[in-house]
C-alpha cells in the first residue's frame, strides 16, 4: 500500500493520456491522493512546533480513520508517506492545491478545525503552529475569520 500511495501522489502532475482506466479507479485514486494531501497537512502541523507527539499522533490516526473510514494499517502507511512527503515538499500549496480542487467550503472547515483540535492536543499553542495553520487556511482560500471563529471554537471545547 505504501508504494502505491507513493506511485498515486507522484502521479498527481502527470496527466497521461491513455484509454482511461474505469471510473472507479480514478475515485480511489482521487481518494488516495485526498487522504495523502490531508495527512501531509497533519503531519506539517504536528511537527511545527518541532514535537510531533505520540498524542498527536493518535489524534491524526483517529481523525484519518474517522474522516476516511481507514484501517489502522493504511493510516500508519499514510502518516510515514505524509512524513516523507513534508520533508520533500517546499511549501503546503502542493498539498492545499489538490484539497482546494475537490474540497467544498465545508469540508475545507472540518479539515481547519481537526487542525485545530490536532494543535491543542498538547495543550498549547506554539507561535510556529500558530503562523502555520494560518498560511494553510489562506491557501485553502478560507477567510481569516473563518480560520479565528474556528480556533475559537477548538479553544472553548478544549476548555482553553
Amino acid at each position: 500500500m505504501f508504494d502505491y500511495l507513493k506511485r498515486i501522489l507522484a502521479q498527481e502532475e502527470k496527466k497521461e493520456i491513455s484509454a482511461g482506466p474505469p471510473v472507479s479507479s480514478e475515485t480511489e485514486n482521487l481518494d488516495n491522493k485526498l487522504q495523502v494531501a490531508t495527512a501531509a497537512l497533519f503531519v506539517e502541523i504536528a511537527t511545527a512546533d518541532g514535537d510531533f507527539s505520540d498524542d498527536e499522533r493518535n489524534r491524526i490516526i483517529n481523525t484519518m480513520q474517522k474522516e476516511f473510514n481507514l484501517t489502522d494499517d493504511c493510516v500508519e502507511d499514510l502518516i510515514k508517506l505524509s512524513e516523507e512527503s513534508v520533508k520533500d515538499s517546499i511549501s503546503v500549496y502542493e498539498f492545499t492545491s489538490v484539497l482546494n480542487e475537490h474540497f467544498n467550503r465545508d469540508e475545507k472547515l472540518q479539515l481547519l478545525n481537526n487542525l485545530w483540535k490536532l494543535v491543542y492536543t498538547d495543550g498549547k499553542l506554539d507561535k510556529y503552529e500558530d503562523r502555520l495553520i494560518k498560511i494553510i487556511g489562506s491557501t485553502l482560500n478560507l477567510d481569516h475569520k473563518d480560520i479565528i471563529n474556528a480556533k475559537l471554537l477548538v479553544k472553548q471545547e478544549f476548555g482553553k
